[in-house]
């Protein structure tokens, strides 16, 4: 997120990632017409601290539940179908909330919105445990994922605000660490919930404390929040074209209309796909791999396995994508890698957990590649903004009812056979559609 202030920084000497993609279209999404946050070192610093902090907290609150999902189904006495209807919570939520993070970072500073959102993820998660039924508990989650939905879409606004020219790097930085609190939560939380006494409100409960400390390097950078706007023009700003004294605009072009892009709908196609995936896999393979004969512990070591892949490969592919003209290449072989998972999840879960659980964690790293490709499709800031919004929320949006999909396929069919072809079988589209949406192009130059 942004700062608008008093003395600019030297700009950082060219890096190898940042010579290659000024050779092509992409370049000015990195470097030109999207002013670095005059900032000094301390303050970098701080936000990157605020970065790796909010990501680690911006999946535990579903994938610890995914491990102990049968456990809380029992204690809230829920069917299949509404264990279903819990896993597709996080995408609506993010789908509904998301879409409002533009709007609230030009009234409050994008600073201010995912400071609040750290502090509803806490809030979710430490009333969530208390819950006596399945409405209360779906409140408390949807409190939880609120404040993960605003700071899913202004992630990649922060970064490119205050490292244009490292977004691959810092994209890969806290995509892996968001990989590293997604693995962590769903290899440990089996473990320390029976080392509490075996309840699992205090199994879920534990990662309120996590969350509250991602809430304090933001702080400090709420003391000028009108500073903290200056990327976002402020209404008064928009309508003279002028920036206000407490607003500088993050460029002199008006906000793309994203929604006549069709790269942008393609980015936001891909999105939704790649998040069904990912969702699927969060909310059900642990109850699929323990159905399989495989004990719970396992289970959640086996999730674990899947999203710790995303950890040394959210850094690599981000910075790879930088590299390339087209990101089409690397679609592929992610989807080619989901195939080969669900095939082997179909015909043998149980004898080759180890290596479905791997390949499918290669292909879950599509997300990290979808956030790098939103800062690469546009060139200036406030397209950046319109372009994250819409196309994790798009995404989300599409997403929606595969968990729940699932949930219903399993229910009445006996078995995972027919969800496991399903999940397979939306890799085809996500190769085709992700190759169109990393195409060497701009929202602005369709729109």
């Amino acid at each position: 997120m942004p700062d608008e202030p008093k003395t600019l920084d030297p700009a950082p000497a060219p890096t190898p990632a940042t010579a290659t993609t000024t050779r092509n279209s992409s370049a000015p999404a990195l470097a030109s017409g999207f002013p670095q946050a005059s900032a000094s070192r301390w303050t970098l610093g701080l936000v990157t601290v605020g970065l790796v902090l909010a990501a680690l907290n911006l999946r535990p609150a579903i994938t610890s539940l995914g491990a102990l999902l049968e456990e809380v189904s029992a204690g809230l006495h829920m069917s299949g179908t509404v264990a279903g209807v819990l896993t597709s919570v996080p995408p609506l939520c993010f789908a509904v909330f998301g879409i409002t993070a533009p709007r609230l970072a030009r009234r409050f500073g994008p600073v201010a919105v995912v400071c609040a959102g750290m502090a509803a993820i806490f809030a979710g998660l430490a009333v969530r445990p208390f819950a006596s039924g399945t409405a209360g508990f779906l409140a408390a989650s949807a409190l939880a994922l609120m404040g993960i939905a605003l700071s899913n879409v202004l992630m990649p606004v922060i970064v490119k605000r205050y490292f244009p020219d490292r977004v691959g790097t810092m994209t890969g930085l806290y995509s892996m660490a968001l990989a590293l609190g997604t693995s962590v939560a769903a290899a440990a939380t089996v473990p320390m919930t029976e080392a509490l006494g075996g309840d699992w409100r205090a199994g879920l409960g534990v990662w309120a404390v996590v969350a509250a400390l991602a809430v304090l390097p933001w702080i400090p950078l709420l003391r000028d929040r009108d500073r903290d706007r200056g990327g976002l023009p402020t209404r008064a700003g928009r309508a003279t074209g002028k920036a206000t004294a407490s607003a500088v605009p993050l460029d002199t072009a008006p906000a793309p209309r994203v929604t006549r892009s069709r790269t942008a709908w393609a980015l936001g196609c891909f999105f939704g796909l790649q998040a069904t995936g990912a969702y699927i896999t969060m909310g059900w393979m642990p109850q699929i791999f323990r159905d399989a004969g495989v004990p719970a512990s396992t289970a959640g070591v086996l999730l674990a396995v899947t999203m710790v892949m995303g950890v040394p490969l959210a850094f690599v592919i981000p910075r790879l994508a930088t590299r390339m003209k087209t990101q089409g290449p690397i679609v592929v072989a992610l989807g080619l890698c989901g195939l080969g998972g669900y095939t082997g999840l179909f015909f043998a879960p149980a004898s080759g957990a180890w290596i479905w659980a791997v390949l499918l964690g290669v292909s879950n790293c599509a997300f990290p590649l979808a956030l790098t490709m939103i800062g690469m499709r546009s060139r200036t800031g406030a397209g950046v903004v319109r372009l994250s919004a819409f196309a994790q929320s798009v995404g989300y949006l599409i997403s929606i009812p595969g968990p729940l999909l699932v949930g219903v396929l399993y229910q009445h069919s006996g078995g995972w056979g027919l969800p496991i072809a399903l999940m397979g079988g939306l890799m085809v589209p996500q190769m085709i559609i992700g190759t169109l949406a990393g195409r060497d192009r701009t929202v602005e130059d369709e729109c």
